[in-house]
Parts: structure tokens; C-alpha cells; sequence
């Protein structure tokens, strides 16, 4: 695999597509006018910006982890820096490059939806920077998983509605909060393989705070409640419980993961839990779609 591509972290992708999609399914259920239709051009720009954002926070976590030298012992995916594949200057330019993206992108939304964007917009640059970059990164205060389900949960799926309506409804909302927590069980068992490295090299994620087996727990809960979530999704657009078809997609990486599974054996189940998001995410697309 091309060296760039493996830094972009493929799997994390899930996170970028999946509350484009909810959100525009949102927009189109809810009509506008009194009509179902969307602006094509909008929900791909959307789409651009949340994958633009996704893979500069990737390329700004390799490029902040490398300079601290807090991913030397990794057994996850390869790191650009901290492997050599690429120096510290040419991982930044990558992050700032697909920020850029981003930010150009978003600026023809700013232009034909409100200025308000810009602010949202800069609020998640900064948040993909802040992460793991600066000189207090949250990520490493523990707050990585509050992040996540606030800016790839609410920001994108309302966001990517908003953008197409030009207003903020219940439906939007509500389906954010297990698409928030998907993204955020895709945090959490990639900390949770990670914890002795971070330990060790005082990355006080949320995983190395709670420990080992509180942090499993977590993971559990958060496709627990994701699905138990949709009873409130529901109550707008009754299609949304067709996302229960992917329950049996969870149980595999759950209970790997309840199992004790640990260091490289953590690695498939990330990529099943991205799976899982992307397989939940079309299905309560095509469910608020539909009913």
C-alpha cells in the first residue's frame, strides 16, 4: 500500500462518510418547501470537507505524535514519522494540505449557505489540529472520545442536514447520537490497543485513565447505547430501526473485545468496528430515506 495512503488510515474513513450521509438522509426526510430534494453539489462538498478534515487530523496526529516521540513503539498501523517512511516536515505539509482542502471547500458552502460556517468550520480545523498537536493536546488530557462524538457525531451530521436546509431540526440531532458513538468506539479501541505505549510515553488518553478493563466496558457500552439510541430516531422516522440489521455485525468485535483481546489482536477488530459504522450508517440512511 502507497505509504501516503496507510497514513491517511483508511479505516477511520467510516467516520468521515457515514454522518454526511445521516445528515443529508435527514434533510431530504425532512423536505424542504413541502418537497423532497437535495443539492447535489452540497451534500459532496460536504462530503469533501468531513474526508478533507478526517485525513488532516490523521496526518496532524502522525506528525504530532513523531515529533514527540510518543509513537516509537506502536503495534497498530503504520506511522509515517515514527516508521521513517516520511519526515516531520513532509507529514505537516500533508495534514496542512487536506486542511486547505477543507477549508477551500468549505468556503463555497460559507458562500452560498451563511458565514456561519466559517466558524464551524475553523472549529474543526482547530480541533483535528489540537488533538495531539500544540502545547496542551486534549487528546492526551483524556478528552479525545468528547471531541469525537461532539465534532464527527452533532457537527457533521447536523452540519451536512444544515447545509442543504438552512436550519437545525430534532431529527438531525437525535440521529447524531449513534453515529457519534460509533466514531467514538473507534477511538476507543484503538486507545485501548495503545495503552501501554501510552503509558509509558504519558499519552493520558481516556483509555489509559480508565484502564484496561473499565475501557472495554466503554467500547461495549458504546455500541450498546448506539443502537439503543435509535428508539429516539425512531420517533421521527420509524425507517431509522432498519439500522438493528447490523447488530450482528457488532457482536463479533464486541466480544473480542470483552474476550481480552489486546496489542495486535486489537488491530482486526478496528477495521470490523469501521465496517460496522459504515454497515449502520447506510442502513439508517436508507431507513430515514425510505419511512
Amino acid at each position: 500500500m502507497n505509504r501516503w495512503v496507510a497514513g491517511a488510515r483508511p479505516r477511520t474513513l467510516p467516520a468521515a462518510v457515514v454522518p454526511v450521509a445521516v445528515g443529508t438522509a435527514c434533510a431530504w426526510a425532512e423536505g424542504i418547501g413541502g418537497h423532497h430534494h437535495l443539492i447535489a453539489w452540497r451534500a459532496a462538498a460536504a462530503l469533501v470537507v468531513a474526508l478533507a478534515l478526517q485525513v488532516g487530523t490523521n496526518y496532524a496526529n502522525d506528525y504530532s505524535d513523531g515529533v514527540r516521540g510518543t509513537d516509537t513503539v506502536r503495534v497498530g498501523p503504520v506511522r509515517l514519522v515514527a516508521s521513517g517512511l516520511a519526515t516531520p516536515p513532509q507529514v505537516k505539509r500533508a495534514a496542512l494540505a487536506a486542511f486547505a482542502v477543507a477549508a477551500l471547500v468549505g468556503l463555497s458552502l460559507a458562500v452560498a449557505v451563511g458565514p456561519q460556517l466559517l466558524a464551524v468550520g475553523a472549529a474543526c480545523i482547530a480541533a483535528g489540529w489540537f488533538y495531539t498537536g500544540g502545547p496542551r493536546p486534549y487528546g492526551y488530557a483524556g478528552f479525545g472520545e468528547l471531541f469525537v462524538f461532539v465534532f464527527f457525531g452533532l457537527v457533521a451530521t447536523a452540519g451536512s442536514a444544515y447545509v442543504q436546509t438552512g436550519h437545525l431540526h430534532q431529527l438531525e440531532v437525535v440521529a447524531s447520537w449513534p453515529v457519534g458513538l460509533l466514531a467514538v468506539a473507534l477511538l476507543v479501541v484503538n486507545n485501548l490497543r495503545d495503552i501501554p505505549g501510552d503509558a509509558t510515553s504519558g499519552k493520558r488518553t481516556l483509555a489509559v485513565r480508565l484502564g484496561p478493563e473499565r475501557t472495554r466496558g466503554l467500547y461495549v457500552g458504546c455500541l450498546a447505547f448506539a443502537f439503543a439510541s435509535l428508539l429516539y430516531v425512531a420517533a421521527d422516522r420509524l425507517g431509522a430501526l432498519l439500522a438493528l440489521v447490523a447488530v450482528p455485525a457488532a457482536v463479533g468485535p464486541a466480544r473480542a473485545v470483552l474476550a481480552g483481546a489486546e496489542g495486535p489482536q486489537l488491530i482486526p477488530v478496528l477495521g470490523r468496528t469501521g465496517r460496522l459504522q459504515l454497515a449502520f450508517g447506510l442502513l439508517l440512511t436508507v431507513g430515514i430515506v425510505v419511512a
